[in-house]
C-alpha cells in the first residue's frame, strides 16, 4: 500500500509539472501585451518598458516559468494583474460556489442515475428500459447551458420558485446561496446521469449474468439481497472511474453553466481573466482545474479497494 502510494505520488507531481510547462507555454506564445491591456492603447513606450520590467514580462522563457513555479511551489503566490489580489484567494473564495456546486451536481447525477441504471438493467428489454434509455439519449443531446436557461424560464420566471441567478455568500445568506446552486447544479447533474445510468445498466446487467449472482438466487436469497449486497458493489467499479472524471470535469469547466447563472466561481474567474489578459489567474487557475482532476481520480482508485476488497493496490 506504501509502495503505491509512493508510486501514485510520484506520478502526480510528474503529470503537473508537465501541465505546468504546457499550460505557460500556450499562454506565453499568445499575441497580446498584457501591460498594454493595463495601462491603454494611450500609454507611452517608456511607460510600457517599465510596467514590463516591473511584471518580468521582458524576461526570456525560462526564467519566467522558473519565477512562477517557485511563487508556487514556495507559497508565495502570484499577484492578479487586475484585482491586484494574489490569485491563491482569489481561488480559494470563488472555489467556495465551484466546490459546492460541483458536489451538488454530482450528487443530483448519482441520486438519479444509480436507481435507474438498476431498474433498467432488472427490466432488460421491456418499456421500462426503453422509456429510461430513451430519456438518457435525450439527456446526452441537451446541452447543460439550454438545459439551465430552461430551467431559468420555468422555475424562476414563471413559477418564482428559485432566483434567475446571482449568489448571495454563505455568510450573508447560506440557505439563500444554497438554493441559488440548486438549478445550476440540476442542470449539471441531469447531463452527467444520462451517461451513468447507460453505464450503470451496461455493468449491472454484466455482473447479473456471473455465476456467483446464479449461485446466490439459487440459495433462495431475497432479490433485494442479490442485486444490492453482490451485484451492486462489483458493479460499481467502472461507474466510479466514470465519476471520479465528472467531477474533476465539474470542478474545471462549469464555466457556461457559472455565465448563466451569474455566480462567482471559478469558471467566470478564469472566463473574464482571459479576457482582460490576466495572465497569472489564468495560469493558476488552469493549473489547479487540472490538479483537481488528477487527485480525483486518485482518490478514486483508492476507492476501488475499499469498494470491491479483492482488488489489491499493490
Amino acid at each position: 500500500m506504501i509502495r503505491y502510494l509512493i508510486k501514485k505520488t510520484l506520478t502526480l507531481a510528474l503529470l503537473l509539472l508537465l501541465v505546468s510547462i504546457a499550460v505557460f507555454s500556450v499562454l506565453f506564445v499568445l499575441p497580446g501585451d498584457p501591460a498594454q491591456i493595463m495601462l491603454g492603447i494611450n500609454a507611452t513606450p517608456e511607460t510600457l518598458a517599465n510596467l514590463r520590467a516591473e511584471l518580468g514580462l521582458d524576461q526570456p522563457f525560462g526564467t519566467q516559468y522558473l519565477d512562477w513555479l517557485t511563487n508556487l511551489i514556495t507559497g508565495r503566490g502570484n499577484r492578479s494583474l487586475n484585482y491586484d489580489l494574489p490569485v491563491y484567494d482569489l481561488i480559494v473564495s470563488r472555489l467556495a460556489v465551484t466546490g459546492p456546486l460541483a458536489l451538488l451536481a454530482m450528487i443530483f447525477a448519482v441520486i438519479i442515475s444509480i436507481p435507474l441504471g438498476i431498474y433498467a438493467a432488472r427490466h432488460q428489454n421491456r418499456p421500462a428500459d426503453v422509456s429510461v434509455m430513451f430519456f438518457t439519449q435525450l439527456g446526452l443531446a441537451t446541452p447543460e447551458f439550454w438545459l439551465g436557461i430552461l430551467l431559468i424560464l420555468l422555475l424562476s420566471v414563471h413559477w418564482g420558485l428559485f432566483a434567475a441567478g446571482g449568489f448571495a455568500g454563505w455568510t450573508v445568506n447560506f440557505w439563500g446561496s444554497l438554493k441559488a446552486l440548486l438549478l445550476p447544479a440540476f442542470a449539471l447533474g441531469v447531463i452527467r446521469a444520462s451517461i451513468l445510468t447507460r453505464l450503470t445498466r451496461s455493468s449491472m446487467l454484466d455482473v447479473l449474468r456471473e455465476d456467483y449472482v446464479r449461485t446466490a438466487r439459487a440459495k433462495g436469497l431475497r432479490e433485494r439481497t442479490v442485486i444490492y449486497t453482490h451485484a451492486l458493489r462489483n458493479a460499481l467499479i467502472p461507474v466510479l472511474t466514470i465519476m471520479g472524471l465528472q467531477l474533476g470535469q465539474l470542478l474545471a469547466g462549469a464555466i457556461i453553466i457559472e455565465n448563466v447563472y451569474y455566480l462567482p466561481g471559478l469558471g467566470r474567474l478564469v472566463f473574464n481573466a482571459i479576457g482582460q489578459r490576466d495572465l497569472p489567474v489564468v495560469r493558476d487557475v488552469v493549473l489547479f482545474m487540472a490538479a483537481a482532476v488528477v487527485v480525483v481520480n486518485f482518490i478514486v482508485d483508492l476507492a476501488y479497494a475499499y469498494v470491491d476488497p479483492r482488488i489489491q493496490l499493490e
